[in-house]
């Protein structure tokens, strides 16, 4: 496919720019075309999977388990994303490569009691031929139009030729970025897995005469410290308030006897 371009005017470069946009327009269906048939005949050959494993495992020693997962990684030339540490539990987000994966997840049946096991697996074939073929067919139009700068007649055309040209710059990099990241969800799979420790028992245990005597002393104090804070409470608030009612039977029934007058002045 060739694009000529007449010396002329520069009323005539508006047509030249509608010709050069219908042609790559026509050169990129082309070329999305024909990638699109090659990633049918690739599709066949091999699918794109991407697979992940939710285990939970009862273990008997996390310390232990914990230096068996360390093994496996090295010998699977896998990865920790992630790891989680707690009291009496590990959490690890594993990535194991694709082709090991099986052969991973067998080697961890002798860790433990399995509590809890979910696999998934998904179909991205489709998606990544698809960005695969997004990728080559923008190449081959960056090209192109790269290509057409040397040929171009005045400064609108190279303008409209470079912005098309960062455009197509863009896309590629999203587009690959893009494929970068389910590539790697491909060809690695992810493994959670969750190390649970011995579950917590409290043994019954026989008490001795020794703690038997310990705990009536104990019982003991307790008691003594009860009285303790009665007595103390009686001294500060109790005496206090005896007083005061003292006081008042003194004034109003007593010697006094405010409420015997006022009652005689009544009657009176």
């Amino acid at each position: 496919m060739s694009v000529s371009y007449d010396a002329g005017p520069a009323a005539t470069s508006a047509p030249r720019m509608m010709s050069l946009r219908a042609e790559s327009q026509s050169f990129e269906m082309e070329v999305m075309e024909d990638s699109l048939s090659a990633s049918d005949a690739e599709t066949i050959a091999e699918r794109k999977l991407v697979r992940r494993a939710f285990i939970r495992i009862r273990v008997e020693n996390l310390d232990t388990a914990d230096a068996f997962v360390t093994t496996l990684i090295g010998r699977f030339d896998a990865y920790a994303a992630s790891t989680s540490i707690e009291e009496n539990n590990r959490h690890y987000s594993l990535r194991v490569p694709s082709y090991h994966y099986d052969t991973f997840l067998a080697e961890m049946n002798g860790m433990g009691r399995l509590l809890n096991r979910h696999e998934s697996t998904e179909d991205v074939t489709l998606r990544y031929l698809d960005l695969e073929g997004r990728v080559a067919s923008k190449r081959q139009l960056l090209q192109t139009f790269q290509s057409y700068l040397g040929r171009a007649n005045n400064i609108e055309e190279i303008l409209a030729v470079e912005a098309r040209i960062a455009d197509l710059l863009f896309d590629i990099e999203n587009t690959e970025t893009q494929l970068r990241h389910l590539a790697n969800r491909v060809d690695y799979a992810t493994i959670d897995l969750s190390l649970l420790g011995p579950a917590a028992l409290t043994p019954a245990q026989s008490v001795t005469f020794g703690e038997r005597i310990k705990q009536i002393f104990n019982g003991f104090g307790s008691f003594l410290s009860t009285i303790a804070v009665i007595i103390v409470g009686f001294l500060v608030y109790g005496i206090p308030i005896l007083l005061l009612l003292c006081l008042l039977y003194w004034l109003l029934f007593g010697k006094i006897g405010l409420m015997k007058k006022f009652w005689n002045f009544i009657r009176k």
